[in-house]
């Protein structure tokens, strides 16, 4: 007795579960690689020389960073300190009620202690990475400095790196190891989980990402 061969409807059925099976193989293969990419280059600290160190932006609070403002703000100052960068930027804008930019905030923290002003550029704009990487961009040019070596949390590395590039950045990172993002292992995997969704995002739409995962604290 010949076998019946299976249906039109099984055989589509089948297509389709083939289908499902392989796009979430995909994906599980896409989230997982970029995940493991966040955090080696969480692991990186490039200190190869550069023109200027880029102090990516934080909260600051009537003119005073926060922790995790000053703890990028301190990796950046030994950066400068040790010779391994000439400059120091620091960038981001204000929030509405704002009397300083987090930019402006920066730039006053570095030199009480001890940076000379004429080594410090505040870049006061840009409410999000994408935004004030563009006007690093801008602002770094016409000065003729061509390097920079990103200064951030370690999670945020790959992210911030990966739009400087798109901004037309030559640069490299060197995050801040201290501060209250990188205390425990629970708040690193969560970061993690949260640059992996927000770079992914990134690419898919070049648009800025920050808000994503915001509530993990």
């Amino acid at each position: 007795m010949s076998k019946r061969s299976p249906s039109p409807g099984f055989r589509l059925r089948r297509y389709v579960l083939r289908l499902l099976l392989g796009s979430v193989l995909v994906a599980a293969v896409v989230v997982g690689g970029t995940a493991v990419r966040v955090w080696q280059v969480a692991r990186t600290d490039d200190r190869q020389r550069a023109d200027t160190a880029v102090v990516l932006g934080a909260a600051q609070y009537d003119g005073r960073p926060s922790d995790v403002l000053r703890a990028r703000l301190q990796h950046a100052k030994q950066l400068y300190d040790t010779g391994v960068v000439r400059y120091l930027v620091t960038v981001g804008g204000r929030k509405q009620g704002d009397a300083y930019t987090e930019a402006e905030a920066g730039m006053r923290w570095l030199i009480s202690q001890g940076v000379p002003k004429d080594r410090v550029l505040a870049v006061e704009e840009g409410s999000d990475t994408l935004r004030s990487l563009r006007a690093v961009a801008a602002a770094v040019r016409p000065r003729g400095w061509r390097t920079t070596v990103l200064v951030s949390d370690p999670w945020h590395s790959l992210r911030a790196r990966t739009m400087a590039d798109d901004s037309g950045l030559v640069a490299w990172t060197s995050p801040t190891h201290s501060g209250p993002i990188v205390q425990t292992r629970d708040t690193q995997m969560r970061y993690i989980l949260r640059e992996t969704a927000a770079l992914l995002y990134y690419r898919v739409t070049r648009a800025p990402a920050d808000d994503i995962g915001t509530g993990l604290g």
